[in-house]
């Protein structure tokens, strides 16, 4: 089972002498979801730093966590994301768990915290959560942005669009070289994984945009080491792509015409080394009561959940129909317009039944949105919340009409609305998120949202210049 093979505090500093490491980067996650990094002398990392910590952190630097008065916070090393850095000579990395000073335990707004209260709440349950996601990307030749007072301009530049074998927009699903210019790169990005950073890849291909959309995916795991996995797929495929001359962006809508970028997250629930998601006996997609409970809390709660699962307002210029992204809360087998797929491809795959909620993006802070995920799903469970009937046709082509007749709803048109749900729609979530990263998180998105509505886009100029 995933987790196996996990190294402990032993093991890595082992590692750090054999390989002869000298600095250590210890990085972590705001509540925004940056991930941020200290740098500090391998003479500092013993067993007391693993055990203790170190007091390396000043918490009111990082927006979100502390204030001047109490800003001194404690990191500490999680052993099984030690790698040493390939393109830092004489470097290695951990995540860490970030603890109040003075042995007042964990530090309340560390993201990590919400998903380990989600696994601990599941596990009371009598359950383990396994999860993995498919994060979509682009990798761009270049990027030009320009931000001003009196200047707004962004310019892409992408050879798959304009060089010698260019491909039409939506047109770009598994192409091969010379017209998809990734291959090099994936290849890399995966053999950097697995090699230097100890990450599964399964599959990687070009995804459905032209001008250099590609999709990752890494073996499925517990939540936290999948989280932890895409916080690095993430750090690394920004460092490869550098190093071959890409600028990797994981904005979830880049590009105005064409498909925006996913994070599909899979989820299933096991008991006693059984997927409790999985019946033999059920005729439609072989999903128990329990994954339909499951599905039935989160479109109960995905207006809410989408202020953690699409947490930013570029979120919301992808949750457009005409582009693949889930807009319409419903669930089928094998329907990519649903919000909830349960992907079948065989009878009896009892390992494999599962299912795929598709409409969070590569911008979440893993912990935050696999966490609430949980919650959510559980809350179905509990209150054994029905789905309603799989809806196994187009959504994107029904007649409002027709949706109407079938009460369906749609995720927020906005950050802010999205916002205006989770306000009232959080009592399922307060045991994991609590009140400080609840109350916090919103805050900072709010100030999100409001600093960003006041810049004009050049193609608002465009439109409206001569009203």
């Amino acid at each position: 089972m995933p987790g196996e093979g996990a190294l402990g505090v032993e093991d890595a500093l082992r590692l750090l002498s054999e390989h002869e490491v000298r600095w250590v980067n210890l990085q972590f996650v705001d509540l925004v979801g940056f991930l941020r990094q200290v740098t500090v002398s391998t003479r500092l990392l013993d067993r007391s730093a693993f055990e203790r910590g170190l007091g390396k952190l000043d918490g009111s630097s990082v927006r979100g966590f502390s204030d001047i008065s109490e800003s001194d916070l404690v990191l500490k090393p999680i052993p099984d994301t030690f790698a040493v850095v390939p393109w830092l000579e004489g470097t290695a990395r951990f995540l860490n768990t970030i603890y109040s000073t003075g042995g007042a335990g964990r530090f309340p707004r560390d993201p990590r915290l919400a998903l380990e209260r989600a696994v601990d709440l599941a596990a009371r349950e009598g359950y383990e959560a396994y999860m993995s996601a498919e994060l979509e990307f682009f990798v761009f030749d270049a990027l030009d942005v320009e931000v001003g007072d009196y200047s707004y301009s962004v310019t892409i530049y992408t050879e798959e669009s304009s060089g010698r074998y260019p491909i039409a927009k939506k047109a770009a699903y598994y192409v091969t070289e010379p017209a998809d210019v990734t291959h090099e790169f994936r290849v890399d990005l995966g053999n950097t994984l697995e090699e230097s950073f100890r990450i599964p890849v399964e599959v990687t291909h070009h995804e459905v945009a032209a001008g250099g959309q590609i999709e990752v995916n890494v073996r499925y795991s517990d939540p936290l080491t999948a989280a932890d996995r895409l916080v690095t797929v993430k750090y690394v495929a920004r460092n490869v792509a550098a190093e071959h001359g890409f600028t990797a962006v994981f904005m979830p809508k880049p590009i105005p015409d064409d498909n925006g970028n996913g994070l599909h997250t899979h989820v299933s629930l096991w008991s006693g080394g059984r997927n409790v998601f999985y019946d033999p006996n059920d005729p439609y997609a072989e999903l128990s009561e329990t994954a339909r409970h499951f599905i039935g809390g989160i479109l109960e709660h995905a207006r809410a959940l989408a202020a953690i699962t699409n947490p930013t307002v570029n979120s919301y210029r992808r949750l457009i129909p005409g582009y693949e992204a889930p807009v319409y809360l419903v669930w089928s087998k094998a329907n990519r317009s649903a919000a909830i797929r349960v992907p079948f491809y065989h009878r009896g795959d009892e390992r494999g039944r599962r299912i795929e909620f598709r409409s969070p993006d590569p911008t979440v802070n893993p912990y935050l949105a696999f966490a609430a995920i949980i919650a959510a799903g559980l809350d179905g469970v509990k209150r054994k919340l029905d789905p309603g009937d799989p809806v196994d046709e187009n959504v994107y082509k029904m007649t409002p009409e027709r949706r109407r007749q079938l009460g369906i709803r749609q995720l927020p048109r906005s950050l802010d609305e999205a916002l205006d749900e989770l306000e009232s729609d959080n009592e399922w979530l307060k045991p994991v998120f609590g009140k400080e990263i609840l109350e916090t998180y919103i805050e900072l998105k709010r100030e999100e949202a409001r600093k960003l509505a006041a810049h004009a886009s050049p193609a608002e100029y465009a439109e409206y210049l001569l009203l």
